[in-house]
């Protein structure tokens, strides 16, 4: 087993990442080279808690029909997440790894609700946990979902998957002298209002002081060396 810097993460991916070229829905390219990435941090013994977002599908919906109030909007992002977890779920067991999708509402035909023991004990067996439906309430993020997953099963670290290598202090694909930061505090974050993650995921990794690594999802390995102790993306710390 090579030595690991993280032994347990749980990884965050936006719904959007799934589109890939499409304008809506799930890219079959995209999900299987997800699954072979996380396939290969799992063969490494990495300990794997995923949670992604459902913007690929709600963002669709949304764009069609109006008038949607905040509550039943959240919850249909809620069941959009719990179908790309479905997805991504069937992609990476066709690669021949045990996986318990945990949902944070009842839909026990499909999945098991999410208890922290159980998570836990699936992680110890070497199970993939993927973790649905947010938080289970309307007006929390699925960053601010996967900041208290990651809390909750005591993670090394949370990583976000972006198609960008990091945090800059302006959107590199539109500005190419964006400046790169390889480390900074989440009090800098919030100071330059750096818009990583919303400001309820930020203020519960802060506190729990638990490390954020920005990266890019999009190029193959990153994730494997990542959790290897290689410099990829940006740290994300407390700063002491």
């Amino acid at each position: 087993m090579a030595k690991l810097k993280y032994k347990r993460i749980l990884l965050k991916l936006s719904g959007e990442s799934l589109m890939g070229e499409k304008g809506f829905g799930i890219d079959h390219n995209v999900l299987n080279f997800f699954a072979n990435e996380v396939k290969k941090v799992h063969d490494a013994g990495v300990q794997l808690g995923i949670v992604i977002g459902g913007g690929n599908i709600y963002r669709g919906l949304s764009a069609s029909d109006q008038g949607i109030d905040r509550v039943t909007g959240d919850h249909m992002g809620m069941l959009a997440t719990v179908i790309n977890s479905l997805a991504l779920q069937n992609a990476i067991e066709h690669r021949g790894i045990q996986t318990r999708l945990l949902s944070a509402l009842h839909m026990q035909e499909i999945a098991e609700p999410y208890i922290r023991r159980r998570a836990l004990r699936h992680l110890e067996k070497g199970r993939v946990i993927i973790l649905g439906a947010g938080t289970g309430h309307p007006y929390f993020s699925t960053d601010t979902a996967a900041s208290l997953r990651a809390v909750e099963i005591a993670a090394d670290a949370i990583v976000k998957g972006t198609r960008v290598d990091g945090i800059y202090d302006s959107d590199p694909e539109k500005n190419s002298s964006a400046f790169k930061y390889e480390k900074i505090s989440y009090l800098d974050i919030l100071k330059k209002n750096l818009r990583v993650m919303d400001l309820t995921a930020v203020s519960l990794c802060q506190e729990n002081n638990l490390p954020l690594v920005v990266f890019n999802m999009n190029a193959p390995d990153n994730l494997l060396k990542l959790v290897l102790g290689e410099t990829v993306g940006t740290v994300v710390h407390n700063g002491d």
